[in-house]
């Protein structure tokens, strides 16, 4: 959802100094770039350039000259000129240096950086200070350099027989540039509050404005454009994790070099580049570090990723003398258009990147993209440190004040360390304006929405859902339902739905009423009935929310199924840290709808009613998560989740016929490797105690056709499902399964085939207590292990693609096709 909504504001709609100048450095003899050279103003403003030896640079005051250095050059300072923005600096080599002898083949930046990283613990601020807090004043634009748009009006031409004929004016570039030139595309602003101590950091945020919204969209508040700390040894650049080049292990992945000294707040420091091996295939950040001589602290770095996107992260410091220590003073983050041979889609539309040129073929012209970039910056201020600090609430990592969407503009005006200029003012009066015009704000929130399942109509959100699936039971089933929203009210809620089975002929429906009675912990108290059908032998965990599919391809092919008439209390609260839970008291009554008869103590039941209450935890100790004035938001989602529900019957309650007891668990872990690929593993176990028929007990998810052959059996591929084990084909009372999947880069097959390949294999052990008591339905249990592996080609066209799996082990088949399972695969790619 993240990238979704920054992409959406990148691609669909950065701080602009009085002055500017940008330019290029290249060696004055071969003409080849020089990365991170340094760059000098008159008035002291100084920068690098980055990889291609490109520079920008911007200050509040006139820029006159500048000067450019890099080791084993000549300095050479140049005149500004006026109306002249860019500028290509031609640097030659020292004569004296082309000579010199080495007598030493040991890299002196290797040295340098081992001392830092042997004395990260103690230079580090989280490490060091026993507490501190400052506030943070952070501008976020989208914007567009005006002087880099040609804005001339093209003549666009037809070829007809022997001539070219005008076909039409092309204006974009011109229209693009005389709107750049009165405002931004996007902006933000954002005052906040960090507190550290006891090991923990809370960010509260006092005010936030966002350009064409009244009410900001609060997951881009949250963005973790880049690591708060230099220190860590997972830096994060745009919400991407990279090994650190200060990690234990980061001499084994990244070759440095010492490029020269410069003076950072009157003490002297090691410049060092660095970047990673190239033998290493994972994305590496390079960039600069620039190390204290004598403390071998962090005192200022750049950090850049160049891909898709070209990105970069700088962090300033300030030295306090006092704690002899180097606290982090600044951060600014800026995305430009990166190079790629590929076409993004976004949002339906068609974000294009400039490809590799080939001698065969021509540059594409420049699109409005190429121009766009997103700058962030952000200054500290109001330092206090090792002074006692009460974090209140730091369950939540991020908690944005109720009134912060309603500051007045004196707010801003005492927070800013410089005020906004016309460009900017602009922004915030032409935003609102489209925003009113054009419902940008409506739009988003209905694209939120939408994402969700829901179709927000007034004080109604209609469940998309509900409106139309399709089983083997019910056949075609049509419904309606939703629940209210925001509008209606925040702290009470009404639910419901109403469905119709074609096959079946058979009404279903729901009922419920909820109040929240307390707002942190977004406590609600509900009470519902419910009329329906449900799978039988599926896990529901209580505390899950049912993520939204097009399609569900195990309800399209399940033909087993228990009707239930359910009365059910439920609380729910997010008041243990990190925790979702929910205690649910119920009052159900089952009746199969399949040949089906339990035997129970000698008593034989073909309807039943049971009475229970139940806790279903799910825990996510690793997450991040953000308050705000509507609920609680997980920001940042990290693995191991684990998901914990135990459902105990409530003898002699409300004619309750069975005494059980029924512990579920689950653990998701997802790693995102450096170089593109992923690998998934889930663990599932579930057992009953006691008695209980086999509508609430265990199956593990088989997806298979009953059918006779192959190609019969084709159906869509479930998202966890073992997809080579037939329906109804084992039951347990106890069981464990385990799933590892694991995803390869895409291959190149042809210009537009390039699927994603996924290894996954899956297995499954169980056992069934008392099997004799189940009459009516012939199964097998799952003793002695089920084992099943396969290879998917995922994406291959419009989001399907092609999977194979086959069974194998102790439950192999005798026929090898019976074995076999060919399924279709679809993900639907909105750009998120």
């Amino acid at each position: 959802m993240k990238h979704f909504i920054a992409l959406f504001f990148f691609f669909t709609l950065s701080l602009q100094a009085q002055f500017q100048v940008n330019g290029i450095v290249k060696d004055a003899s071969t003409k080849k770039t020089l990365p991170f050279a340094t760059i000098s103003t008159n008035e002291g403003t100084n920068t690098v350039s980055d990889v291609d030896g490109k520079f920008s640079i911007t200050s509040q005051k006139e820029i006159t000259t500048l000067e450019i250095s890099y080791v084993g050059y000549l300095k050479n300072t140049i005149p500004t000129q006026n109306n002249k923005s860019f500028y290509s600096v031609l640097l030659v080599q020292k004569t004296d240096e082309l000579h010199e002898v080495i007598v030493s083949n040991e890299n002196p930046a290797i040295r340098i950086i081992e001392k830092t990283i042997a004395n990260k613990k103690k230079n580090n601020p989280l490490e060091r200070l026993r507490s501190f807090e400052f506030k943070s004043y952070n501008k976020l634009i989208v914007t567009a350099n005006p002087d880099s748009i040609n804005g001339s009006i093209d003549s666009v031409f037809t070829t007809v027989p022997f001539e070219k004929k005008l076909k039409k004016l092309d204006s974009t570039d011109y229209k693009f540039k005389q709107l750049i030139k009165k405002q931004h595309l996007f902006q933000t602003e954002k005052v906040s509050q960090y507190q550290y101590s006891d090991n923990k950091i809370k960010e509260t945020i006092l005010g936030t404005r966002m350009a064409g919204f009244k009410q900001p969209v609060y997951e881009v508040l949250s963005f973790n454009l880049q690591s708060f700390s230099i220190y860590d040894s997972k830096y994060e650049l745009f919400e991407t994790k990279y090994n650190s080049p200060i990690a234990k292990n980061g001499l084994e992945e990244y070759n440095y070099k010492l490029l020269d000294t410069v003076a950072i707040n009157g003490r002297s420091t090691y410049m060092v580049y660095f970047k990673n091996k190239e033998k290493k295939k994972a994305a590496g950040l390079e960039g600069i570090l620039y190390i204290d001589k004598n403390s071998y602290a962090i005192a200022k770095a750049i950090m850049r990723i160049k891909g898709l996107l070209d990105i970069s992260g700088i962090h300033e410091f300030q030295y306090i003398p006092k704690e002899k220590l180097w606290f982090p003073t600044q951060k600014n983050f800026k995305i430009v258009k990166g190079v790629n041979d590929d076409d993004i889609k976004i949002l339906g539309g068609t974000i294009q990147f400039d490809g590799d040129i080939e001698e065969d073929l021509k540059p594409r012209k420049r699109t409005e993209s190429d121009y766009i970039y997103l700058q962030s910056q952000t200054n500290n201020f109001d330092f206090q440190y090792n002074t006692p600090i009460n974090i209140k609430k730091p369950v939540v990592k991020i908690e944005i004040k109720d009134d912060a969407i309603n500051r007045p503009e004196s707010f801003w005006v005492k927070y800013r360390k410089d005020s906004l200029d016309i460009r900017s003012q602009k922004t915030y009066i032409l935003l609102d304006s489209i925003s009113i015009q054009k419902r940008v704000e409506k739009r988003l929130n209905l694209g939120r929405k939408i994402l969700s399942g829901y179709l927000p109509l007034k004080i109604w959100d209609f469940d998309l859902r509900k409106i139309i699936s399709y089983n083997n039971y019910e056949g075609l089933r049509l419904g309606i339902g939703g629940i209210t929203n925001d509008k209606f009210s925040r702290k009470y809620r009404l639910e419901g739905y109403s469905a119709y089975g074609l096959r079946d002929d058979a009404f279903k429906y729901n009922l419920g009423i909820g109040t929240r009675v307390h707002k942190f912990s977004n406590t609600w108290i509900g009470v519902s009935y419910t009329d329906d059908l449900r799978q039988i032998a599926t896990t529901d965990y209580a505390v899950d929310k049912k993520a939204f599919k097009i399609y569900d391809p195990r309800s399209i092919n399940f033909s087993t199924f228990y009707r239930y008439e359910q009365w059910r209390i439920a609380i729910e609260s997010k008041i243990i840290p990190k925790m979702e839970s929910i205690l649910v008291f119920a009052n159900t009554f089952v009746e199969p709808k399949f040949n089906y008869t339990y035997n129970g103590n000698g008593t034989l039941y073909e309807t039943y009613t049971m009475t229970t209450a139940t806790i279903s935890l799910k825990w996510n100790p690793y997450s991040d998560y953000m308050q705000t004035p509507t609920g609680r938001i997980e920001t940042d989602k990290r693995f191991p989740k684990f998901t914990f529900q135990l459902t105990q019957s409530i003898p002699d309650i409300l004619n309750n016929d069975f005494s059980f007891t029924k512990a579920d668990f689950k653990a998701e872990y997802q790693i995102k490797h450096l170089d593109g690929q992923r690998t998934h593993l889930l663990f599932e176990a579930g057992r009953a105690f006691g008695h209980l028929p086999l509508p609430q007990l265990y199956s593990a998810s088989p997806n298979n056709l009953n059918k006779e052959t192959v190609l019969q059996r084709i159906t869509f591929a479930g998202k966890n499902s073992f997809e080579t084990m037939y329906f109804n084909e084992f039951f347990s009372s106890e069981f464990m399964s385990f799933q590892f999947k694991h995803g390869f880069n895409r291959i190149f097959l042809f210009k537009k085939v390039k699927p994603a390949v996924d290894f996954v294999t899956r297995m499954a052990w169980g056992s069934m207590k008392n099997q004799e008591n189940h009459i009516g339905i012939d199964f097998k249990t799952l003793n002695k292990g089920f084992f099943e592996s396969g290879i998917e080609l995922n994406q291959i066209y419009n989001g399907l693609g092609l999977g194979g799996y086959y069974r194998y082990g102790p439950n192999h088949l005798s026929k090898f096709e019976d074995n076999l399972a060919i399924k279709l695969t679809f993900i639907l790619d909105l750009g998120i």
